[in-house]
């Protein structure tokens, strides 16, 4: 990192901490991702240059992975016979989202289908925001709209969980920790196979190399336990952060029009997934708080640390956002493509 980076990391660190110390105090669910995410949003907002190095996010990807994979144990592999269904549902959810969503921002605010389906695709935002900058339409609108998206629905899931009294947060404290030598040796293997990943152009490749080591480790019984909360905790508030830095040298004049779209697409597709996770619990008896996680169009990386600090079945959450983003790295250029022929 050069100096400026550097001083930009740590000023937005710094707000990160002390937006999650201000969580705790309110007694904020999921404090260590919310706190940071708000208060480094408003820093943005007001002007201050904040940014999170790629390196660094890559780290908390890792991390993330694999403190999903440490909840598999061959009961969950036997569980997860009952996963198919769910699966079905995930994509047929995102198709609905997708289209619904795209809908309301061209009827509602006048956008362009090229620029509406990029602004409303409910997740995969770096693939979004790729496939925005080699396409015609307004980038900065799939941006910000993208961003409202992933902040809501980070600040909004854990509180649905929470009102509806689905899970007791603090019972993933007294999970055991890995023992060192082996988290360590996780944490090599992991980003080993994470860069393999990367060079096969898997989407959220960093994170997909600690699911898979977790998940082979403790399902074989050569590890047990789950990721400390000594290096979980950072990485929460990093992650968090991260989310909050995506409004970094935006106006408020450029993030008004696309805030409110992006905001009643939130909404919209908010309730559709809610409906959907309720459906899903009610039909294949799985836990309404992990339901409401997996079928949350938020980011992969934020659901999936928020499934893990809820203590919500992290591996069926993980298993669906992983899904999602999959299909939509192969329904994307699909719709573009119709949608550019339409023009």
């Amino acid at each position: 990192m050069s100096p400026s980076e550097l001083r930009a990391f740590a000023l937005t660190a710094a707000i990160g901490f002390a937006g999650a110390l201000l969580a705790i105090l309110i007694s904020f669910p999921a404090p260590y991702l919310i706190g940071p995410a708000i208060a480094v949003t408003l820093a943005s907002l007001a002007g201050l240059r904040l940014a999170v190095p790629q390196n660094v996010r890559n780290v908390c990807f890792v991390i993330v992975g694999v403190s999903m994979g440490t909840t598999v144990t061959p009961e969950v592999i036997v569980a997860a016979r009952t996963w198919p269904m769910s699966f079905v549902m995930v994509l047929v959810t995102m198709t609905v989202l997708l289209f619904t969503s795209s809908m309301l921002l061209q009827r509602l605010f006048g956008y362009d289908r090229v620029t509406s389906l990029l602004a409303s695709s409910p997740g995969h935002l770096s693939y979004v925001l790729s496939l925005a900058a080699e396409t015609r339409c307004d980038v900065r609108t799939v941006s910000i709209a993208q961003s409202v998206r992933v902040l809501a629905l980070t600040i909004i899931t854990p509180i649905i969980v929470t009102v509806l009294d689905l899970v007791d947060s603090g019972t993933i404290l007294a999970v055991p920790v890995m023992s060192l030598p082996v988290l360590i040796g996780s944490l090599v293997a992991a980003v080993a196979l994470g860069a393999l990943f990367l060079r096969l152009r898997l989407p959220a490749a960093l994170l997909l190399g600690g699911v898979f080591v977790s998940i082979a480790t403790h399902v074989t019984g050569f590890a047990s336990g789950a990721v400390p909360n000594w290096l979980l905790i950072p990485t929460y508030v990093i992650l968090g952060a991260l989310i909050g830095t995506r409004f970094s040298g935006v106006s408020l004049a450029e993030v008004k029009k696309a805030a409110i779209a992006g905001a009643v697409a939130t909404v919209a597709v908010t309730f559709i997934a809610v409906a959907t996770a309720f459906g899903v619990s009610h039909m294949l008896d799985i836990p309404l708080d992990a339901a409401l996680i997996a079928f949350a169009p938020g980011g992969l990386e934020t659901m999936s640390a928020m499934a893990v600090m809820l203590d919500a079945n992290p591996t069926y959450v993980g298993a669906h956002h992983v899904l999602r983003l999959l299909f939509l790295s192969a329904l994307m250029p699909l719709a573009l493509a119709r949608a550019v022929r339409q023009r």
